[in-house]
């Protein structure tokens, strides 16, 4: 959604392909026309989907961060350097970062500078909801923390009310892709797909608050992203492995439920965009697609110059899909693929810096569509 109109799948499959079909001039152009919306910084929440490094120094006494500090993690863009992020390389939010003109956006617990053109908050493995939600004892990195550390950054930024009003109505806000790690904990825990429909709500709901809390804070262009399809989603796909034939979609060979959940948070979510721009006209709120472009890629993966068997990791061990539960990518035993551009999945559950290329590209194109429209 843009402004107060929500937006089709279809266009945003077909902004998707912007850095194929766009000539060179015109993505200059488009690029230029963003940097000229005149952000000084980017601030982002969210989960392993974001991280740009504060996992390793969160989850550090727990081998969750170990695999994302070893090769190959990093090996596409950073040269073989990990740097905590998901991914051989970079994320959507380092694209937007470059797209707009400034420093890719430093992880908070890790970063050693100045934070005056923006922070990353986003953590791996966070929730939108509060652990103890799950009651699996596990470290609180949920939203309502990662709110309350831009609340402690925020005196280092700004003084006044109004200075930070100011400060803040330059910045562009991600509200992060809360929901994945909720629902996938679920997942994991066996829990039936109506117990999980029933706290989607809930999610939404907390997701909602997140975004009213730092427009509170004078922030004036917020995105919030949607889902990844989790049904086609390697990882949950193994734990689908001994079901019947008739739980996948017979043409994506993702898995039916997992989706359906997804799609009903998605459109859950750009309910609550669409009422919190009617409450809020003056700020633009911009519905950011995730899951549409991800089946774009699993239904045509050639169009994307990914191969056939787009459901295979490339980064992975024996198994199915390349995947092994027991393996993971920077384990010893793990093999990589030889061309990561070729895969839509890096690993068990994130996407290569080729597949995120693509989405940025669009979301690009929708945060300056939002803003022109405002």
């Amino acid at each position: 959604m843009v402004g107060g109109r929500r937006l089709v799948p279809a266009a945003f499959m077909a902004a998707a392909l912007v850095a194929v079909a766009l000539s060179s001039a015109e993505a200059a152009d488009a690029t230029a026309s963003l940097r000229g919306a005149s952000f000084e910084s980017i601030f982002a929440f969210g989960d392993s989907f974001t991280d740009t490094g504060n996992n390793p120094v969160v989850w550090g006494w727990y081998n969750v961060s170990d695999e994302v500090m070893r090769p190959p993690y990093g090996i596409t863009f950073f040269h073989g350097h990990p740097t905590g992020r998901n991914s051989n390389g970079r994320l959507i939010i380092d694209f937007i970062a470059q797209g707009l003109g400034l420093p890719l956006v430093p992880a908070y617990q890790s970063h050693k500078g100045s934070f005056r053109q923006g922070a990353n908050f986003a953590v791996a493995e966070a929730t939108a909801l509060n652990a103890s939600f799950f009651h699996l004892g596990q470290t609180d990195i949920s939203l309502d923390l990662q709110l309350g550390w831009l609340e402690e950054l925020k005196p280092s930024l700004c003084k006044t009310d109004q200075e930070c009003k100011d400060f803040f109505s330059r910045s562009l806000f991600f509200m992060g892709e809360f929901g994945i790690t909720d629902y996938h904990i679920s997942f994991g825990m066996k829990k039936s797909m109506q117990e999980i429909r029933a706290f989607i709500p809930d999610v939404i709901q907390t997701i909602s608050m997140g975004t009213e809390r730092v427009i509170q804070h004078g922030v004036k262009t917020v995105v919030v992203p949607g889902m990844i399809p989790s049904g086609c989603v390697p990882s949950i796909l193994i734990g689908y492995a001994d079901s019947d034939t008739s739980e996948y979609d017979a043409t994506t060979g993702c898995v039916k439920e997992p989706n359906e959940i997804v799609a009903l948070h998605n459109s859950l979510l750009q309910d609550a965009v669409e009422i919190l721009q009617a409450k809020h006209p003056d700020v633009t709120i911009i519905y950011a697609d995730l899951f549409n472009h991800v089946m774009g890629m699993v239904k045509s993966p050639e169009q994307f110059g990914f191969k056939r068997d787009v459901l295979t990791v490339c980064c992975g061990g024996r198994g199915r899909y390349h995947y092994n539960m027991s393996v993971a990518c920077g384990d010893e035993a793990a093999t990589t693929c030889k061309d990561p551009s070729t895969h839509l999945f890096w690993e068990g559950v994130h996407l290569t810096e080729a597949a995120y290329h693509y989405i940025a590209e669009d979301w690009l194109n929708t945060i300056l569509s939002g803003l022109s429209s405002s």
